[in-house]
This record gives structure tokens, C-alpha cells and sequence, in this order.
């Protein structure tokens, strides 16, 4: 999509998310969230002379009462809920394996297993690794608390080079 209109959603998550704490002093429900910013993003489909937002999300998230959740949002404001989506170039091929592949209950491992597999068969990159692609994982700590955690450069390459087509495959398929 374009960054300059994700910059200014993102921004306007940010700002609905604090003043949701400080209004009730909790944390914004994941789907609350998205539902906002999907209706500032639907609106300018409605009127005449705004150009409307040309991007879509990905929004992973966690709250006690449903928790984790994956949301996906379209530029026209629509949303849903997925347990695994893509969005972007290939992402019809991403979504294929993904369906073969996943399943409920995949460790946090397995998860990013997967991802370095769906990556691998769909970026146009030779060699994709931790130049290109960056991690994140939404996690609970031990200690009770949710977090998002980037994936050190190492791990990322490790996940890149195991998911990567072996040689010997390669000569299987040929």
C-alpha cells in the first residue's frame, strides 16, 4: 500500500489506543481497535473529493477476553478475522500453503516455520534473510504480560537458510 496513508492510520491507532487507557484504564480490545480505524477508512469512500486510504493491514493482537487475534483490513474499511492470512503480492499462493500446512495448536517454532516456508516459496528474492525481511512475534511473557518481539537478525537468517529449497529437492521437482 502506500506508507505515507499507513503512517497516518498507524497514527491514528496510536492516538485512539491512549486515549482508550486513559479514558478506562485498560488496554483497547484488539477488534475495537480495528473496528476504528476501519471506520475512518471506510468514510473516505463515502464523500466526494477525498482520496480514500490505499492500504491494507495486517493487525495481530491479544486481549483477555478473545485472545490472540489476526485482523485483516481492505482499503474500502471492510475487516476480518483469520488464523493465518496473507496479504501483498503472491498472497494467493501464500494462502494455499498456508491452508495445507497450518493447524491449531502449531507452537510458536512450528508458527515461524511456516512463515519462513510461505516466505521462501513467494518472494521474488534469490535468497531472502534478514536484510529483506524483519519478524515479529506477539507474545506473553512469563511474567503474565503481552509483548511484541522483534526477531534478532540471527534468528530470522537461521529460519531462512532451514526453510530454503535444498539442492536435492530441487533436482526431486526437475
Amino acid at each position: 500500500g502506500i506508507t505515507s496513508d499507513a503512517n497516518i492510520l498507524i497514527n491514528k491507532l496510536r492516538v485512539s489506543a491512549a486515549q482508550h487507557i486513559y479514558t478506562y484504564g485498560e488496554s483497547m480490545p484488539v477488534e475495537q481497535l480495528v473496528t476504528t480505524i476501519c471506520d475512518v477508512k471506510q468514510g473516505y469512500t463515502q464523500f466526494g473529493g477525498l482520496r480514500p486510504f490505499g492500504v491494507s493491514f495486517l493487525v495481530a493482537g491479544y486481549d483477555a477476553a478473545h485472545g490472540f487475534q489476526l485482523y485483516h483490513t481492505d482499503p474500502s474499511g471492510n475487516f476480518s478475522g483469520w488464523k493465518a492470512y496473507a496479504i501483498g503480492i503472491n498472497n494467493n499462493t501464500a494462502q494455499q500453503i498456508m491452508r495445507q500446512d497450518w493447524k491449531e495448536g502449531l507452537s510458536l517454532q512450528e508458527t515461524l516455520e511456516l512463515t519462513a516456508k510461505v516466505l521462501t516459496k513467494t518472494m521474488d528474492a534469490a535468497n531472502p534473510n534478514s536484510e529483506k525481511l524483519e519478524f515479529g512475534v506477539v507474545e506473553v511473557a512469563e511474567s503474565g504480560k503481552v509483548r511484541f518481539r522483534v526477531l534478532r537478525d540471527e534468528e530470522v537468517d537461521k529460519l531462512m537458510a532451514d526453510a530454503a529449497p535444498k539442492d536435492s529437492d530441487e533436482q526431486e521437482t526437475a
